[in-house]
């Protein structure tokens, strides 16, 4: 099947900015957490010790930047409980040189509590996330307890404000949101999942985000357990597969919180005191 060309957008960047480079900015961790949790039914996981830890990205380059998702805040980490907040990663955006001014862009890849929080500290951001996703949220079935479970009331009630006064992107499907920056609905987690493909210079990285909480999801073909339709997660691994793919290399895929993430990747100078919460991915 031949896939619709990539439709640009109303772009908040300038026609003239392209990525210079991509940071993983890890502002919580949950030490706690068990193997168990990580994978779709269950099946031949066990109780061992598996942490999670939780990232926001930052697409940087010419004194402005976009970011992918917008964590969650102390204090909603600390109402649920075994969460360590690190820091804001507004705080470590602005350590990078990119302070809350310079964020012109901020990509929503799904609505979860843990995308959303830093949502209200950006009110000059341009929001882009998916028609879908946002729909499903206000839809007949966002009171059920299992959905609740993994929203945050505030932060729907600020994307939905935002909206009103003309704040959000509001996409459908594949869209090229900068020069190297394009977004590609892959659902499957949840109703609008999106995933983020990023070109800079020759290396091509696919930001998973929650399409991929884990290496060990999409390299063994194990879903997460929380899933919105167990078939399109499996599609969102391919898709993956398929966007990470170059003509001239070998491209990256990132998943949203396996902290093996940190190994793979190069920490940040540690004179910006960020020692454990910054990787530079490019």
């Amino acid at each position: 099947m031949t896939r619709r060309p990539l439709i640009p957008r109303n772009a908040t960047m300038r026609p003239e900015w392209k990525p210079e480079h991509i940071y993983a900015i890890r502002y919580a961790t949950r030490p706690t957490a068990l193997r168990h949790e990580h994978f779709y039914g269950h099946i031949d996981c066990g109780d061992d010790s598996m942490p999670i830890d939780y990232f926001v990205w930052l697409i940087a380059g010419q004194g402005e930047a976009i970011l992918v998702d917008a964590g969650f805040t102390p204090e909603v980490g600390a109402r649920r409980g075994d969460r360590i907040h690190l820091g804001s990663p507004l705080e470590a955006a602005e350590a990078l040189g990119y302070p809350i001014a310079a964020i012109k862009s901020l990509i929503i890849t799904h609505g979860h509590y843990d995308h959303t929080g830093y949502v209200h500290e950006l009110p000059a951001a341009k929001v882009h996330m998916q028609e879908r996703e946002l729909a499903f949220w206000v839809s007949r079935h966002a009171h059920k307890e299992m959905y609740r479970a993994i929203l945050e009331e505030n932060d729907l009630l600020e994307l939905v404000r935002r909206n009103l006064s003309g704040g959000v992107d509001l996409i459908t499907g594949d869209a090229q949101l900068a020069q190297g920056v394009s977004v590609h609905l892959v659902s499957g987690h949840t109703a609008g999942m999106q995933v983020v493909r990023v070109v800079v210079d020759d290396q091509v990285v696919v930001l998973a985000s929650d399409a991929s909480h884990f290496f060990e999801n999409i390299e063994a073909d194990k879903p997460f357990s929380i899933t919105h339709s167990t078939p399109q997660m499996f599609d969102a691994f391919d898709r993956a597969f398929e966007l990470a793919s170059s003509a001239t290399a070998v491209g990256q895929i990132i998943p949203g919180h396996d902290p093996r993430v940190r190994d793979r990747l190069a920490p940040v100078d540690p004179a910006l005191g960020l020692d454990g919460r910054v990787w530079q991915i490019v």
